[in-house]
């Protein structure tokens, strides 16, 4: 008796013996092959495509003939006639298996096809998207069978995509009727897959088959900026990005200002609710401007957000976050509707998952960093920091995973500093200070020239030199210290105290001058001793948040250290240890993870399994609440001198040997009381 063909499929590996004359689809199918399509084998969609190989195959023990599949049909030619098929490629649904076959299924039509993101630390994006395409033939109405449209159309999902049970929303039922009887009983679907106990719904219908993408949107829901990646659902790619101010600033730059204006205004809450639902539809309309879609073709998004934005975004009164115990109205994921919240930008059906917040102070943002950098996988010990307004810290390995947060304020994006801005051309974003001379160059956003460059004053004709962003900040406070401006306790020298007339008399206290565009009708750039301060206040509360989670762990050290968010990825990992920001470490072990929380939105739009893993992972996460750990405060006081009081910091002091110094006197006094040694530069 002749043994059925053996068919192996390449790159899963994945094999076995089907019916002579068996299409190639249906036989992936069968296998459980990643093997795309939208028609359901009718010859349309193309998403089948399939390289078979022919020759001999010792590796797999089969030798393939050119007769082993069936002939190019006139299905095949009229696609390649009018779209092109590349060279050597078949369709799935046409191809049909008689011999024995090794196939390839190259990614572009792969389901899960993998989306790389392009940064150093990227990880594999594996697509599954939570809304799809389904093209159905519907049977259509007859007087002997008067069953409804509707359920023709779920029962056409049911037996040619095995979709049992499907939903419909009201407003999509509305269309249905016309639209089936323009495609001509050919419709195509976007069916939406929602959670273990919810059903499929479909979500859109097109007349006949439907090509075109379909998006999705990840948002960073901050409390300073809001960021929305538009992405194609069926690629992974982003096709535009898009950002603005978070409209509640006015309300107040911080998340305790805006829960105390909750507190103390009726209807405050709401108001901001409503301020935050306009800012993110504006957001939506520029980000589908700047594609050249519809807004109509956003079916998904995803959003993360601090726990103060998650419950004023879904119109709940932040009041209990204000107090011990900070308790969450809800702290599991949330899955809803466009139309619930408000966001008219979106189709009304249009879909919205909210990751699940970890506890009272550490939210979906910190869930989504958890989800993009993966602490729970990690074989060392990884502390993973997202800097921002309210900083997230997350310390695990595979064996546990520590949460806090630290309420750092806005110093590190440029607010309350006196020459401080957000990150835009003209602003300061790099530092050195000369340790001999104490004079100062730096480079601007807009511009890659120093200041001290040949050229500099040209390229920043457009933008001038505006003021100091956060980064820049950091390496001008730390830079200060190496440089012997600043003391241990952070004050600044006077000009006899430091050999530097950019040593000013302000008040009671000395200023830096960094720059003096006075005379050309620009701005006094100067580092005031309360913006060292202001600098000092964040820093510590930084790293004592993460030196607390140290404590738990019962280590005074960590493997490695990333910086996340889009303000870390511009830290200098040397200046960010030299000011005390993060825990001692090898430099070559900090690295920036860009905007993870983003990133963690992207994965959980891209891939709704991604959703179930982040639910069980926040679940297995230890939360710690500073504000009720009595070493906090300790840890503060320590970490308020740069870089710290007690802390040794022995691989910092390897690449740098900083100043001894004490300027805590009248500041007339000519030498700075304490020794001073020579720094070496890192």
């Amino acid at each position: 008796m002749t043994k059925d063909p053996l068919v192996i499929f390449t790159p899963s590996g994945k094999r076995g013996r089907v019916p002579l004359g068996t299409p190639v689809l249906t036989a992936a199918r069968q296998l459980g092959v990643d093997l795309d399509s939208v028609c359901g084998g009718r010859g349309i969609c193309s998403r089948c495509q399939v390289t078979p190989a022919f020759g001999s195959f010792p590796k797999h023990g089969v030798t393939v003939s050119e007769s082993a599949l069936s002939e190019w049909n006139g299905v095949e030619q009229r696609y390649d006639d009018i779209r092109g098929l590349p060279s050597g490629r078949r369709l799935g649904c046409q191809a049909r298996i008689q011999g024995d076959m090794v196939i390839d299924v190259p990614p572009e039509s792969q389901v899960h096809r993998q989306v790389v993101r392009k940064r150093a630390e990227a990880r594999d994006i594996v697509m599954n998207p939570a809304v799809r395409l389904f093209y159905v033939e519907v049977a259509q109405p007859d007087m002997h069978d008067p069953s409804g449209d509707l359920e023709r159309l779920r029962d056409a999902l049911a037996t040619q995509w095995d979709l049992p049970d499907v939903h419909i929303d009201l407003p999509v039922l509305n269309d249905m009727q016309p639209i089936l009887r323009k495609g001509g009983w050919q419709v195509t679907c976007a069916v939406h897959f929602g959670d273990a106990a919810a059903p499929a719904r479909i979500m859109r219908i097109w007349p006949g088959f439907h090509e075109g993408p379909i998006f999705g949107l990840a948002v960073d829901l901050g409390s300073t900026t809001i960021a929305g990646h538009l992405c194609d659902l069926q690629t992974g790619a982003v096709v535009a990005s898009s950002g603005i101010m978070n409209p509640q600033i006015r309300f107040g730059e911080d998340l305790m200002s805006r829960v105390s204006y909750s507190m103390m205004n009726a209807g405050g809450a709401a108001e901001m609710t409503a301020a935050v639902r306009e800012g993110m539809n504006a957001l939506f309309r520029q980000v589908a401007q700047e594609a050249g879609i519809e807004t109509t073709d956003i079916l998904d998004a995803v959003f993360v957000c601090n726990p103060v934005m998650h419950h004023l975004f879904l119109g709940i009164d932040p009041f209990e976050l204000g107090q011990a115990p900070f308790a969450l109205a809800s702290s599991d994921a949330m899955n809803l509707m466009a139309r619930d919240l408000d966001l008219t930008a979106l189709p009304p059906a249009a879909r919205v998952y909210l990751l699940p917040c970890i506890a009272g102070h550490v939210g979906a943002d910190a869930a989504a960093v958890a989800l993009s950098e993966a602490p729970d996988k990690s074989e060392d010990l990884v502390l993973v920091v997202d800097v921002g307004t309210n900083a997230e810290i997350l310390l695990g390995n595979k064996d546990k995973v520590l949460a806090c947060s630290s309420p750092t304020g806005p110093a590190f994006e440029g607010a309350q500093i006196s020459s401080g801005q957000r990150a835009a051309p003209g602003a300061i974003e790099r530092v050195e200070i000369d340790e001999v001379t104490k004079e100062p160059r730096f480079k601007v956003i807009g511009s890659d020239l120093w200041s001290s460059e040949d050229g500099f004053q040209d390229s920043i004709a457009t933008t001038g030199i505006t003021g100091i962003c956060g980064s820049g900040i950091i390496e001008l406070v730390a830079e200060m210290r190496l440089a012997g401006l600043v003391d241990g306790s952070g004050l600044i020298g006077s000009a006899a105290q430091t050999g530097s007339d950019r040593c000013i008399v302000e008040g009671r206290t000395n200023s830096y001058l960094v720059w003096d565009g006075s005379g050309h009708g620009g701005p006094r750039i100067t580092v005031t001793n309360r913006d060292i301060r202001e600098i000092q206040m964040a820093k510590a509360a930084l790293y004592s948040g993460a030196r607390l989670l140290m404590d738990k762990f019962d280590v005074d050290k960590v493997d490695r250290v990333v910086l996340a968010g889009a303000f870390g990825a511009h830290i200098s990992p040397k200046h960010a240890m030299v000011l005390g920001m993060i825990p001692d470490a090898p430099l070559d072990k900090v690295t920036s993870a860009g905007n993870a929380a983003g990133t963690g939105a992207r994965i959980a739009l891209l891939n709704r399994d991604a959703r179930a893993e982040i639910e069980a992972t926040v679940r297995a996460i230890h939360k710690i609440e500073t504000a009720i750990e009595p070493r906090f405060q300790e840890h503060f006081v320590n970490a308020s001198a740069i870089p710290n009081s007690v802390e040794p910091f022995p691989i910092l002091n390897s690449l740098v040997t900083l100043p001894e110094l004490s300027f805590n006197q009248p500041s007339g006094a000519g030498e700075a009381s304490g020794g001073r040694r020579k720094r070496r530069r890192g």
